[in-house]
């Protein structure tokens, strides 16, 4: 038997790990500065690029891509080659791999704070942001599936299969949720509108979390916990099951995000059964990762390696018994919308992901740097914080979210609202809000406790880039199954096939669910009153998506007797036929704005944005004074137009060459109902005494188009009249 030797590259796995570390730091500070705005919205006040709508975004996408991105990367990359026995592929490969990745974040922290955004749930960065994603992954894939080719064992183990589905359902998920039409360097619009645009980003977003947050780290699972246990996998069967049924299950779950809203019935309907699905090959994951450790328990008491591991695949557990759950109508007709969601979310954000990215770390650092860690006492330390972390943050949640859910929905004998003013609920759960502010404090603490007995760790080992091994070189057998040999035996030495196979699987669920909503028209039915923005109406959706004010506020009434009279008619799946992109919302941290048109003043608009709590007292709405100060720039409003009009939105040429005349007409008409107001004067002369001027020429402002958007909303179709003491923020 030919014995080859060959060396293991551990300096790109180094790097991965590194970079884990620092974005993970820098996600859960601006997550945790968030967690304060909640407590203090004054607290960045006037800092337009530290504003809770620009940050919320760069969060999500430093834990999400950065954090969790990194350590997938790292995980791959070193279980891969030990696996398949083999360096990876290309070390040049690796490189793009790593430094692109990185240049991409770097990008994202940079315009994600400047308001570069699409709005789109984990998809929010920009169009040329888009196309370098797709390009590194692919170099990720091609580096991949070059190892795969000329490795020394055999059959892929399972973790390999979980590699190779994130792979292609991530490019595919990626591509066509992307497809966008650029208006310039940074500014784009979906090809997608309304309720189509919903589905397909919640086809994204759902599976985003599927195959970015659940598949590899299943994969991860698989090698790393045998691994630190010394354990074989529970079973090899029960692994099979698993993967095949989650990733083809998996795929058709997103629609359970857009239940009761204008999305047609059938989808809905559809989200819901595979959800409740969805649950069998989940458990079946965490109890072959739980079992696995059967026999290991005195080592779990001892090890942190494992103690993180374990509560990692129960927070996973739990998380994907909580998703079918919420799924059933009526209990997403209870937590949609609220913080219930918040907590579900975190449960695996920071068990699932982030105990088994920290149990994977503690588990390479010594091996990667050949000593052992620094301090188990540190380690156990960091373990018993980070769990009560956890605790701290989720449990709040949950309680935030059933009171949310309670004061909403109650009426008094009379039929109307006890709870008529949404502020009552918000400052009904800051107490909540303070204790997440701590358990968040508690995980980021844990965390920096970690890096410290990492950085010791390694100033203790040896640089060892290039790691000796030696495998027997891969003998040819019969392609096809020889006598004995089981089908998934057989498909395990065919990567190609395996891989096609899994493409199949993942596409059926997206064909199914997409196609139709995309090409049957009657799937959205028109509204002749729905007619498209005007262009400063389209100029102030702009602003509003740049702002982020859809992480605050949902654009969608359900068809809820609460909601209903809260917020008026219940909206329409015509209505948004000129959305690109959607704007429904997913979280009620003020109310829903899709009825607000015309319920306020122009005035009362501008004092809102001005200064919150001068309109609303106890709001938790940071001021956007920068909206009152900034010039509105219209030199692309004929280009953005245009660009609609290839989507399909019918703007006559005549609209669109006289776009500037018409936008000065109405931003002339609001300034004339502002300078006219009796309570406008007041806030001017507050403005003049601190040395401002941001009330002079306000027809150019960008708070003059974002006016009048905010009176557009909801008035295409009749609605009954609505009293403006039941909606105020």
């Amino acid at each position: 038997m030919e014995v080859q030797q060959f060396k293991y590259d551990n300096k790109i796995v180094k790097n991965f790990l590194y970079a884990t570390m620092l974005w993970g730091v820098v996600g859960m500070l601006v997550g945790l500065l968030l967690a304060f705005l909640f407590l203090f919205p004054n607290l960045t006040d006037g800092i337009s690029w530290l504003s809770f709508g620009r940050l919320r975004p760069l969060h999500t996408n430093a834990v999400i891509f950065a954090f969790v991105g990194n350590a997938i990367f790292a995980g791959v990359y070193y279980s891969s080659q030990r696996l398949l026995k083999a360096r990876m592929f290309s070390d040049t490969l690796s490189k793009i791999n790593f430094w692109g990745w990185q240049l991409i974040i770097v990008g994202a922290a940079i315009t994600l704070p400047l308001g570069y955004t699409t709005s789109k749930e984990y998809a929010e960065l920009e169009w040329p942001f888009d196309i370098a994603i797709a390009v590194i992954w692919v170099v990720f894939g091609w580096n991949l599936i070059g190892t795969i080719l000329k490795r020394r064992q055999r059959h892929l183990y399972v973790a390999i299969w979980f590699y190779l589905a994130t792979f292609v359902t991530v490019a595919v998920l990626h591509i066509f949720n992307s497809l966008e039409l650029p208006v310039s360097g940074m500014k784009s619009y979906s090809v997608y509108a309304g309720v189509q645009d919903a589905l397909v980003q919640w086809w994204y977003g759902h599976n985003a979390v599927a195959f970015f947050l659940t598949t590899p780290f299943l994969g991860l699972m698989y090698y790393f916990v045998p691994k630190a246990a010394n354990r074989p996998v529970y079973s090899y069967r029960l692994s099979i099951v698993h993967f095949w049924s989650l990733i083809f299950i998996y795929i058709w779950a997103g629609p359970h995000h857009l239940l009761y809203t204008a999305l047609p019935g059938w989808a809905q309907n559809l989200g819901v059964a595979f959800s409740v699905m969805l649950l069998m090959p989940s458990w079946g994951g965490m109890i072959n990762g739980l079992l696995t450790l059967r026999g290991a328990w005195d080592k779990v008491r001892t090890d942190p390696v494992l103690k993180f591991m374990v509560v990692a695949i129960t927070g996973y557990g739990m998380a994907t018994f909580e998703g079918p759950m919420l799924s059933l109508k009526s209990m997403n007709a209870m937590a949609h919308f609220t913080d219930w969601i918040i907590a579900h979310v975190h449960v695996g954000a920071l068990a699932w992901n982030g105990f088994l990215t920290f149990g994977m770390i503690y588990y390479l650092v010594p091996k990667l740097f050949k000593t052992k860690l620094h301090s188990i006492a540190l380690a156990n330390a960091h373990f018993w914080i980070g769990t009560l972390g956890i605790i701290f943050y989720a449990l709040p949640m949950y309680v935030a979210g059933f009171t949310q859910w309670a004061m909403w929905k109650q009426f008094n004998p009379d039929g109307t609202l006890v709870y008529g003013n949404f502020l009552e609920t918000v400052t009904e759960i800051i107490p909540m809000y303070w204790m997440r502010a701590i358990g968040g404090t508690l995980f980021l603490t844990g965390m920096i406790i970690m890096i410290v007995n990492v950085i010791i760790t390694i100033k203790n080992g040896s640089k060892v880039h290039d790691e000796l091994a030696e495998a027997a070189a891969l003998k040819r057998v019969s392609k096809r199954r020889v006598a004995g040999e089981g089908w998934h035996t057989w498909l395990e030495r065919k990567p190609i096939k395996l891989t096609i196979y899994a493409t199949i699987a993942i596409l059926i669920g997206g064909i199914v669910q997409i196609v139709p909503t995309l090409l049957v028209k009657s799937n959205i039915p028109t509204i002749t009153s729905v007619k498209p923005y005007t262009p400063l109406e389209l100029e102030g959706r702009d602003i509003y998506i740049r702002e982020g004010c859809v992480g605050c506020h949902s654009q969608m009434v359900r068809p809820f007797r609460n909601e209903v009279e809260r917020y008026g008619e219940y909206s329409k799946a015509g209505e948004f036929v000129y959305d690109h992109p959607f704007l429904w919302g997913s979280k009620r941290t003020g109310p829903d704005l899709h009825r607000v048109g015309g319920k306020y003043s122009d005035n009362w608009h501008l004092n809102h944005m001005y200064d919150p709590q001068s309109t609303s007292s106890g709001s938790i709405m940071p001021s956007y004074k920068w909206l009152i100060k900034n010039e509105l720039d219209t030199s692309q409003i004929e280009a953005k137009m245009r660009a609609m009009v290839s989507l399909g939105v019918p703007y006559t040429e005549e609209e669109i060459s006289n776009a500037q005349q018409l936008m000065l007409e109405q931003g002339t008409q609001i300034e004339q109902n502002l300078y006219t107001d009796p309570d406008f004067a007041k806030t001017y002369e507050a403005d003049k005494k601190a040395g401002g001027d941001a009330f002079i020429e306000m027809r150019n402002r960008e708070i003059v188009a974002i006016i009048a958007y905010l009176q557009r909303l909801g008035t295409d179709i009749k609605v009954k009249d609505q009293d403006v003491s039941t909606t105020q923020n």
